[in-house]
């Protein structure tokens, strides 16, 4: 086997009303460099990556390993070295992407031949939901719902915008952001959020982004409940839009906030809050449009 390399980016769902269904792949990277080895061993390379127990009891091995069970085969002994630009319980997916490249890694190893669509749906089984798995596997601008027999989703044409990015020096676990949560919704609040939902992916499909950036701002599902676990989550709305700024919301479960505007206004929005918010790296990023890739090159043996 030759070595090889598997790339899975960064996501953020939502994008405010598209609550647990609407996500974006993003161009922050989790890395995994593989080849044969006499014993397993698994290295890292980021500030981003939990503490590494055992190498046989890291994350994506146990994915990788039980994805190989369940085709009846076992994994051949690797070294893995593991790379992350992908910060964790930011709301950047980076569970998503450690499953992705978990499934891909037993793909890969155990010749399973899995179609994106086989790679999705068992990431959603073992994510819970696809929102974040969809663009981590499709890449791009994924629309996507789990059923009682598989996963519907939808690529859309990415949205013609520039993304900024608020990452706060703070992590908040998706549990957390899930426990302040109303358990039910009243029929008429539901049918409300439905419409504002409905409106903006209607909006993003057509390219009208002031309508967009309004309705990313009217969520009733989540942001009014998870912007009080949030600090500064009010000032950077105000600000983003008024430096030019279409539309902010919470990615994913947060902290991390993104704002969706015009091409060429995102640098003036970055310079702004580099005083504004001196302990949060503000930043551009681009979207993804492939999703997870494998790179069977020889160059990327380490």
């Amino acid at each position: 086997m030759k070595p090889f390399r598997i790339r899975v980016p960064a996501s953020s769902a939502n994008i405010g009303p598209g609550f647990d269904s609407v996500g974006l792949a993003l161009n922050l990277y989790l890395t995994l460099d593989v080849s044969l080895s006499a014993e397993w061993e698994v290295i890292q390379h980021s500030r981003h990556l939990p503490v590494q127990a055992d190498d046989e009891d890291h994350y994506i091995f146990q994915i990788a390993r039980n994805i190989a069970l369940r085709w009846n085969r076992e994994l051949p002994v690797c070294r893995m070295a593991v790379q992350s630009e992908i910060p964790l319980a930011r709301g950047f997916g980076s569970s998503a992407s450690a499953i992705v490249a978990g499934i891909e890694l037993a793909n890969q190893l155990c010749s399973l031949s899995l179609s994106r669509e086989q790679k999705l749906e068992l990431g959603s089984e073992i994510e819970g939901h696809p929102d974040n798995i969809a663009p981590a596997v499709m890449g791009g601008f994924v629309i996507s719902t789990a059923n009682d027999y598989s996963i519907e989703w939808i690529q859309l044409p990415a949205p013609d915008v520039e993304v900024i990015v608020y990452i706060p020096g703070y992590d908040l676990k998706t549990e957390a952001a899930r426990k302040v949560l109303p358990e039910s919704y009243s029929r008429e609040l539901a049918a409300s959020a439905s419409a504002v939902s409905n409106v903006l992916i209607a909006a993003l499909s057509s390219g009208n982004y002031e309508l967009a950036g309004k309705m990313m701002e009217r969520d009733l599902f989540h942001e009014p409940y998870r912007a009080q676990l949030i600090p500064n989550y009010d000032d950077i709305r105000y600000e983003s839009k008024k430096y030019g700024a279409y539309g902010t919301v919470i990615s994913g479960a947060g902290p991390t906030m993104i704002s969706f505007a015009p091409k060429g206004k995102g640098q003036s929005i970055i310079t702004h809050f580099i005083n504004l918010l001196s302990d949060y790296e503000v930043t551009l990023l681009q979207l993804d449009h492939g999703g997870a890739t494998v790179d069977a090159s020889s160059k990327h043996e380490r």
